[in-house]
């Protein structure tokens, strides 16, 4: 099997095709990326910027270029001897305007009798016969219907009319009740829907890849892709909302031919990727959780931890709060799905006869689920997982007990629907409650709550890091690994910043009452989540930063939500975010923490960037982190990135630095031996010269990334380095941690590392001879070092 050295993660849309993303091929081929790595391609919703809104999977979208951009994208990576991975979305499709959906227009037209009636996951009775869709603000918006030939329209939005039940001079109300579908108000949807959608997203409605069928239509697309040689390799979107994903991942394995292929699958603490899954690995939401507290100081928790319970009003640890969250969702949002669940329980017992205890009783297992599903019958711990759960449940509420223990039977058997549909909607309200509610409630450290990651856990020593890496390198030593990705709530580089705050705990912890006084909140925990945001993405524009605290606060959900928003808290949400602008002494308390922060963020991005690009796994780079790039949550982190700027910063780069990028260097877009300045740590240039010859390394020379050894320091600032080798006669990895202690310690002083052969600094030319090797002169010029065995060349 193929697979790539690393990876570039593009978002392809609109403003930004598959012909654009050709063109910046040579750029990224320059930077040493293996494969281009790209957003789905596949058909959306007119004018979707992410593109997760599938509407035709059949075709390749003409808004982000049609098949003959991708065709020349493909034929411009492999022409430079690069491969192509596309994210393919196989649990939903969009269906915001049900005449971009052919299949999805099918259904609502004739019903049952679609052929496409398997292709969604509907439940036809409990709709009495009707497809329910919530798009009425209210029973009255009924009255404004018209008809307009075979179709009838909502405002704007237009549905199709089954043929034969519309006459001249019928009402359009008349009309609308003869129809597949009954339009009811939007905020029953919650309690009533009868589809399986996307989380919360009834604009994405769930398919049915499991019918052979489906699979085959939906994949037909993709599937030409690999006979045709354009696509090298697959990202699979949440595979957990699938019914059989172990069965999914063995048929697209056979549909690609074996081709490399990664899941978007979150692992909680403790789980691992089941060997039953038919791929290289997942995303590596693991990996980022891991180098992020690698670079948190265990020393600034307790402090942190006091004022984030001054802050907070119920001052609850991660864990309680997020189970809080979880079941406030299982009962709102998602009601429809407990409901669902609910009525495929057989009454075998009075505990079960009452189905909204029952499917209280369905939420509240769900809500104590550790991870994100179980897959039974294919990975047998699935039962005990929710034999626990239900132990965890029946304690938390006890009135549930019986109904608790009677479910169990049911919700463990592989052969019922109920277990099936159980195992789809668990991840449901894991990644709803936790990641889009409790996250946005829990202010101790935004570094701790990233995607795939416990935010009750404060930090990783070098141990424990050593060991799970090793740990990737034997298991999984080809899945992809992450720092920044279109999921992440701020990218690296605003939490590595983010990060020094452990190390400045007494500061951060008087200067955010001091904030709070020139600008209140009700929400005084949120407004610390806001602050930390602000001084991670500093400098930025007071509308983006506005954009992030309302998404934030919604989110959160507490004071304000999506659908019933406080004026008078988000007006006062927005005041804060100008006092970090329009009020000079707020201004200067923030200016003055971030020049102050600014270096030490700056060691925490390069250290965790050299980490996760030579360590264990392939190395995705998301679009434009090469510089750089302090974004926050979606869309903030999907704005244009300029690969003229890069492009041109590199040649610089190129015609000055060395490049020990291997012997076919210069056939690989690179340069020879220059005796430039080293640029600044603080500076944007020094991430792309570690970006670069890091990822010219690992694709022209593969051989010094091979296995994991974790390389001791000794000396009174041991503890601030994080050195590996990879294998005999590979690379050495130093890179700095906690440079704000190393500072206050007054430096390296006499630490020092032993090197096992001659090397040369893949950054800084330097070169090392065998033997013990002081830190201070390692680490002059950058917090980090690529030290390349002289031997090997």
């Amino acid at each position: 099997m193929r697979s790539p050295s690393s990876t570039y993660r593009l978002q392809i849309r609109p403003g930004f095709t598959l012909d654009d993303a050709a063109s910046a091929v040579p750029y990224l081929h320059l930077l040493g990326v293996g494969w281009v790595y790209l957003s789905p391609i596949l058909t959306a919703v007119r004018g979707s910027e992410h593109g997760y809104d599938v509407a035709d999977p059949t075709s390749i979208d003409p808004e982000r270029g049609g098949p003959g951009a991708f065709e020349r994208l493909s034929a411009a990576a492999h022409g430079l001897g690069m491969g192509v991975i596309v994210d393919i979305v196989p649990n939903h499709v969009g269906v915001a305007e049900p005449e971009q959906n052919p299949w999805w227009w099918s259904l609502l037209r004739d019903g049952e009798a679609s052929p496409y009636a398997d292709a969604f996951d509907v439940d036809w009775p409990a709709g009495g016969g009707k497809l329910l869709l919530p798009l009425l603000g209210s029973e009255d918006d009924l009255d404004g219907l018209r008809v307009d030939g075979d179709r009838l329209y909502l405002g704007e939005l237009a549905l199709p009319i089954a043929p034969g039940t519309a006459g001249p001079g019928d009402a359009p109300r008349e009309v609308a009740g003869r129809q597949h579908y009954e339009l009811i108000p939007w905020r029953e949807g919650d309690v009533r829907l009868n589809y399986r959608r996307f989380f919360t997203i009834t604009s994405l409605a769930g398919l049915r890849v499991e019918v052979s069928e489906v699979f085959d239509a939906a994949h037909a697309e993709v599937r030409r892709w690999f006979e045709e040689g354009l696509a090298d390799g697959l990202r699979i979107d949440h595979p957990d909302g699938l019914a059989d994903p172990v069965g999914y991942l063995r048929r697209l394995r056979e549909l690609t031919g074996g081709a490399y292929t990664v899941v978007e699958k979150i692992l909680e603490p403790g789980e691992h990727l089941p060997a039953e899954f038919a791929c290289e690995g997942t995303t590596g939401y693991d990996a980022l959780g891991l180098v992020d507290r690698l670079f948190v100081d265990p020393a600034g928790q307790q402090k942190l931890d006091e004022l984030d319970a001054s802050l907070r009003a119920d001052g609850t640890g991660f864990e309680r709060l997020a189970r809080e969250a979880k079941r406030e969702i299982a009962a709102g949002p998602l009601a429809a799905e407990m409901l669902r669940l609910a009525r495929l329980v057989p009454e075998s017992s009075e505990a079960l006869t009452n189905r909204e205890q029952v499917a209280a009783a369905i939420g509240e297992i769900a809500a104590a689920f550790p991870i994100y599903r179980t897959y039974l019958p294919d990975v047998s711990d699935g039962k005990a997982v929710l034999a626990s759960a239900c132990r965890d449940a029946a304690v938390g509420r006890p009135d549930l007990g019986e109904a608790i223990a009677a479910l169990e039977p049911f919700l463990a058997d592989p052969g019922g629907e109920l277990c099936r549909r159980f195992q789809q909607t668990t991840g449901m309200v894991m990644a709803k409650g936790v990641e889009d509610t409790a996250f946005y409630r829990f202010s101790r450290l935004g570094t701790l709550t990233e995607v795939g990651a416990d935010p009750g856990r404060f930090a990783v020593g070098p141990d424990e890091f050593h060991a799970r890496a090793g740990e990737r390198e034997q298991d999984f030593p080809r899945s992809l690994t992450a720092l920044t990705t279109h999921d992440t709530k701020r990218s690296e580089d605003a939490r590595a910043r983010i990060s020094v705050i452990s190390e400045l705990a007494d500061e951060w912890s008087e200067l955010v009452p001091a904030l709070l006084d020139r600008a209140p909140l009700l929400d005084r925990g949120l407004a610390n989540l806001v602050w930390q945001a602000i001084v991670g993405a500093w400098p930025a524009d007071a509308e983006r930063l506005a954009d992030y605290a309302l998404k934030a606060a919604r989110e959160a959900g507490l004071h304000t939500t999506w659908i019933d928003q406080d004026a008078e808290f988000e007006a006062q949400l927005r005041a804060l975010v100008a006092s970090a602008f329009d009020d000079p002494e707020a201004n200067r308390l923030v200016a003055d923490f971030v020049r102050r922060v600014e270096p030490f963020g700056a060691s925490n991005s390069l250290s965790a960037k050299l980490v996760q690009l030579a360590g264990p796994g392939v190395p995705d780079v998301y679009q434009g982190t090469e510089f750089w790039d302090r974004s926050l949550a979606d869309p903030d982190n999907r704005r244009p990135v300029d690969f003229a700027a890069r492009a041109a910063a590199l040649k610089e780069l190129d015609s000055t630095m060395l490049d020990p990028g291997g012997p076919d260097t210069t056939a690989h877009g690179g340069a020879a031996a220059g005796g430039g300045p080293v640029p600044p740590a603080t500076a944007p240039e020094a991430k792309l010269l570690v970006v670069s010859r890091t990822l010219r390394l690992r694709r022209n020379r593969p051989g010094l990334f091979e296995g994991y050894v974790p390389l001791d320091a000794t000396g009174p600032a041991a503890e601030h380095v994080v050195g590996f080798r990879r294998g005999a006669g590979g690379a050495v990895v130093l890179a700095t941690r906690l440079p704000v202690g190393l500072e206050r310690r007054g430096g390296w002083g006499d630490t020092a590392v032993v090197l096992p052969w001659p090397t040369k600094d893949a950054f800084t030319g330097a070169e090392h001879e065998p033997g013990r090797v002081q830190l201070a002169d390692a680490l002059a010029a950058l917090p980090v070092a690529l030290l390349v065995p002289e031997v090997a060349r």
